[in-house]
């Protein structure tokens, strides 16, 4: 039987005196990168492997990368009233109390913002609030989109599926929680941790 990969070291704490090199062989979560930079003095902005470039650039004392500028985009005013299911979304629209009262006139009070309403808004520039309402039916039951702080674990997971067919959900997770306290050059990888050796 495959021995199930365990540390053979323990994870450093992240602090000043640890090398970029050494910080890159582990797993850290988000908002460990988040505390850091800003005990650091660093912007803490920008997405977690943008925070992972400013925090090795720092422990090895090389220049620091800036910040990425948001890309900024036309903001649209208020609609034209009265609203209807043809009216188009224009360049810039942001949810708004003013569409807010349109979608609640038209599903209900039930209505609420979320990121699959916000993103249709915001990115389908000529598409009607019709369109918008037949969206917002369809992803009542749709998963939430996966955050950057869970990609890695989304890639593992399906890596590991894919390898083994058979394996379930609990096991799945096991593995992952056995990889990710890993050094990323003891990680076996997924195809190697097979289902029986997490139970």
């Amino acid at each position: 039987m495959v021995t199930v990969p365990s540390a053979t070291e323990s994870r450093p704490e992240l602090n000043e005196q640890l090398s970029g090199a050494e910080f890159r062989r582990w797993y850290w979560l988000k908002s460990e990168l988040t505390e850091f930079v800003r005990q650091a003095g660093l912007s803490a902005s920008g997405t977690k492997p943008e925070l992972a470039d400013r925090i090795e650039a720092f422990l090895d004392g090389a220049p620091v990368p800036s910040p990425l500028p948001k890309p900024s985009k036309p903001s649209a005013g208020p609609l034209p009233e009265p609203l209807t299911a043809q009216t188009v979304i224009p360049e810039g629209q942001k949810a708004s109390q003013q569409l807010r009262g349109f979608f609640e006139s038209e599903i209900g009070k039930s209505f609420r913002y979320d990121i699959f309403m916000r993103t249709f808004l915001a990115n389908n520039p000529g598409k009607t609030l019709g369109d918008a309402v037949e969206h917002w039916h369809a992803t009542r039951d749709a998963p939430k989109p996966e955050t950057l702080e869970s990609l890695e674990l989304v890639r593992f997971t399906k890596a590991w599926h894919l390898a083994h067919p058979h394996g379930t959900v609990k096991q799945c997770r096991a593995a992952w929680k056995v990889h990710r306290s890993l050094p990323v050059d003891q990680r076996p990888g997924p195809a190697k941790m097979r289902p029986e050796d997490y139970q």
